[in-house]
């Protein structure tokens, strides 16, 4: 992945379940969604976002949550953004 703007953001400890996250997949060598950094910079700013956003791809709806996960990718893709 390309890396973020905000060097301080991505490079920051982080608090909170994202930065465990982070701390998980970095020791794995793996990738992860960059707006992790973001939930783990400020978790008290953000964790209303991540609340709303499973609320979104997995709440009641009449689209499948696999259905809402295609759409999400779809759209990431238009517009350029690693999903």
């Amino acid at each position: 992945m390309h890396p973020m703007y905000l060097a301080e953001v991505e490079q920051g400890a982080g608090k909170g379940t994202y930065a465990d996250r982070i701390a998980l997949m970095r020791a794995q060598g793996k990738p992860m969604p960059q707006i992790w950094h973001l939930f783990a910079y400020k978790p008290d700013r953000t964790d209303f976002l991540a609340h709303f956003t499973q609320g979104v791809m997995r709440g009641p709806s009449p689209l499948s949550a696999g259905l809402r996960e295609l759409i999400a990718a779809l759209t990431s893709r238009r517009n350029d953004c690693d999903f």
